[in-house]
């Protein structure tokens, strides 16, 4: 388990980053930017952050490829907000839990509407 320092940093980082994104980014060219989560190293020097995206295609691809541009810009704005002995390399990965996770209550939401529901004989086939 993660120490109470690492975790405080990365609710910091995702707070952060989130902030930065939002200001950074225009939703109608890049999509709509989350922050998910950020999975921070021991020594605080490197970041995962699991990013996902709201939008068409086109404003997913642009989105990530806006995020991995503008990287060190973002590091930049981080070091300006929060104090660290080290600035944190970032690398962003798309996270698509939460399209899976709506996939799932789609898919509950049909076999709750679907009149056959626990009723007749199991096929077997």
């Amino acid at each position: 388990m993660a120490s109470l320092r690492i975790q405080r940093v990365r609710e910091l980082l995702k707070q952060t980053l989130g902030e930065a994104i939002r200001r950074e980014f225009h939703s109608h060219e890049a999509g709509l930017i989350s922050v998910n989560d950020v999975d921070v190293a021991g020594d605080l020097k490197s970041a995962v952050v699991f990013i996902s995206i709201l939008g068409s295609a086109d404003q997913q691809k642009r989105g990530f490829q806006l995020l991995t541009e503008n990287r060190i810009r973002l590091q930049t704005l981080i070091a300006r907000s929060v104090i660290l002995k080290f600035t944190p390399t970032l690398k962003f990965v798309f996270d698509d839990s939460i399209v899976r996770g709506n996939r799932v209550l789609q898919i509950l939401e049909e076999l709750d509407k679907s009149p056959s529901a626990g009723s007749g004989p199991a096929d077997p086939s």
